[in-house]
């Protein structure tokens, strides 16, 4: 997420930091390279001549570059105005005081909106603990109704759906039924078209005036950038919506489209989709999200994340044993399980505050085919073998690599990523002591 941006960050805020006193000139640079990121970035150009206003208006009035942290000084300017752009606050969801509380989900066509829908179904049963179900109101798109089935099947979310030709019939139906099995929250995956166009428009205008949703929810693909951002504004001129589902923010380097939304329709980003599985579902912080872009990590997210899949006494222990540098392969292959069900190395480096977190396990890939390869190199070895790898010589090698289905480079290379890794973990350790992580490194 955003990693071109914050390298271009990371990069600006190395060098005014380096230089002590700030000059005019070295405000004038630093904007300078600013504006080039965040037009990389493809944030809309108007944006970044407003942002860059605001920032050099606030150091110059604030009389910033006489002060004795200039740097520090500009880079709290800088946090603070990202925020702004973002939206400032968050939006956690209000449920009706009458069950069920009903949401819309509109968009276009391979936005990832059927995969939205069960992923706000999801965030929403397990952080609430609701029952909710999903509607499937897509009759166009032949495979969108069998889509929605199986992703709800895989969460464990009620689904409704029915062979009919009217999408209102179908959805007020639904919503009876469901309200008789007991859903406190329901949510009608609408259909969707390749553009924005009459049919559609009023399609989704007659659920709305006949459902009366709490919420309405506008899915949007982060990956066409400014485009998302003319999309929202069509859907906003012909139907005003409540928030913004931001979907594929993990594909996207750039991150344009979330800096220029709020700004551009003023429609506050409410979700984020930043991966694959179901599970990659995220409210949208502004304030955590502009510490992702600035490369100062986000902390409270990572807490979160770790607090749903470890132990907190296994995570002492296992902090304690990077300490003594006692780690084992035991203790290695459950920490690279954990990493697997939190989602990729890169999405959990990017939570911490460590310069240049990408090349800190460059060398280290731990991909699903990877961590196949690893599960089968350490199920090989004896108990011996896991808690002492150092006693691993060229014939245990040979018999490991046998019995794993592997090379003896495969395993000379496993070898070496854990001493890596070991090392890796005690520096993580140091740098992100004090800020209270259940565990250092997952």
């Amino acid at each position: 997420m955003f990693e071109n941006l914050t390298s271009k960050f990371e990069d600006l805020f190395y060098k005014i930091k380096n230089k002590g006193k700030l000059s005019p000139l070295d405000l004038d640079n630093a904007l300078r390279e600013i504006r080039l990121a965040l037009l990389e970035a493809d944030v809309n150009f108007k944006v970044v001549k407003e942002f860059l206003e605001n920032i050099k208006q606030k150091a110059i009035g604030q009389n910033i570059l006489e002060s004795l942290t200039p740097s520090q000084q500009v880079i709290k300017i800088v946090n603070e105005e990202i925020i702004n752009l973002l939206g400032r606050s968050s939006s956690e969801i209000n449920f009706s005081s009458k069950p069920p509380t009903i949401f819309m989900i509109i968009g276009l066509q391979g936005t990832g909106k059927t995969t939205a829908t069960v992923k706000l179904a999801n965030y929403i049963k397990n952080k609430y603990n609701r029952n909710v179900s999903v509607i499937a109101a897509d009759i166009y798109r032949p495979a969108a109704s069998i889509q929605l089935a199986d992703l709800a099947k895989q969460a464990g979310i009620n689904f409704y759906s029915k062979e009919d030709t009217n999408t209102i019939n179908i959805v007020k139906e639904g919503i009876q039924h469901l309200k008789q099995t007991g859903s406190d929250v329901i949510i009608i995956d609408t259909a969707g078209r390749l553009q924005i166009d009459l049919t559609m428009m009023e399609e989704i205008k007659n659920i709305r005036n006949q459902v009366l949703p709490h919420q309405i929810l506008l899915v949007l693909d982060a990956m066409i950038g400014q485009e998302s951002v003319n999309v929202a504004k069509q859907f906003n001129e012909e139907m005003s919506f409540d928030g913004i589902i931001l979907t594929k923010l993990d594909s996207d380097t750039r991150g344009g489209a979330a800096l220029s939304i709020n700004h551009e329709i003023k429609k506050p980003i409410k979700f984020i989709s930043t991966g694959e599985k179901i599970d990659d579902f995220e409210i949208f912080y502004p304030d955590r999200i502009a510490s992702r872009i600035l490369g100062m990590g986000d902390i409270l997210t990572l807490i979160e994340k770790t607090e749903k899949i470890i132990d907190e006494k296994k995570a002492k222990e296992f902090e304690q044993k990077i300490l003594k540098n006692e780690l084992n392969f035991i203790d290695f292959l459950e920490q690279i399980k954990n990493i697997k069900k939190m989602g990729s190395l890169d999405k959990i480096l990017s939570m911490l505050p460590i310069k240049n977190k990408s090349k800190i396990f460059a060398d280290i890939n731990i991909g699903n085919e990877q961590i196949k390869k690893i599960e089968a190199i350490i199920n090989s070895m004896t108990m011996e073998e896991k808690i002492k790898p150092f006693i691993i010589n060229g014939s245990r090698k040979k018999r490991i690599a046998a019995g794993s289905g592997t090379t003896v480079s495969d395993v000379n290379r496993l070898l070496k990523q854990f001493a890596m890794m070991q090392q890796n973990l005690k520096n993580i350790n140091k740098l992100t002591k004090g800020f209270n992580l259940p565990f250092n490194f997952s």
